[in-house]
């Protein structure tokens, strides 16, 4: 069995927690592992903040969340209408495995350079802006950043390997 759910929201603050209680309904009732939801919770909220502020200009007042449970894995994609990434957010590691080494590169991700990794002298501490892709990135096991097809905006998407509860009810209606 699979579950997806699509959601419109506008670029407000308060759409974030919306989007995270929902997505942390749907894994609880799956019978998800809470550490696994937990994780999942952060990268969607940080992903979601950062559309929120930097998704767009006045004209575009809206985003985008799509969360997919499909077998053990989860992939949440956030797409926004805003100015897209000027460059390509650099990893904060290498590829998982050697098959997401392998993995082709559109001629868009070409086309953007990877963004340098600030050192702590470049970062202080207490700095807030940037450490939400490094979230991501921590938290989930395959992240991919792009700019959208023919139009202004962004889209980051995220997979997540799934753990469950014993006794949880998605893996047992399969």
């Amino acid at each position: 069995m699979s579950i997806w759910w699509s959601l419109h929201l506008r670029r407000e603050a308060a759409s974030v927690p919306l989007a995270r209680r929902l997505l942390l309904g749907t894994m609880e009732t799956a019978g998800v592992d809470p550490d696994i939801c937990y994780d999942l919770a952060v990268a969607l909220s940080e992903a979601c903040a950062n559309a929120v502020e930097h998704g767009g200009d006045a004209a575009s007042e809206d985003y985008r969340v799509t969360a997919f449970i499909d077998g053990d894995t989860c992939r949440i994609e956030i797409t926004d209408s805003g100015p897209g990434f000027r460059h390509r957010p650099a990893p904060s590691a290498p590829p998982h495995t050697a098959e997401d080494r392998a993995l082709p590169h559109t001629a868009e991700d070409r086309a953007l350079p990877p963004a340098p990794v600030p050192t702590p002298a470049q970062a202080p501490a207490f700095a807030e802006d940037g450490r939400g892709l490094f979230l991501i990135e921590a938290l989930t096991d395959h992240v991919h950043y792009r700019n959208r097809t023919g139009r202004p905006g962004a889209v980051v998407s995220f997979d997540k390997i799934l753990k469950w509860r014993e006794g949880a009810a998605l893996p047992m209606a399969s």
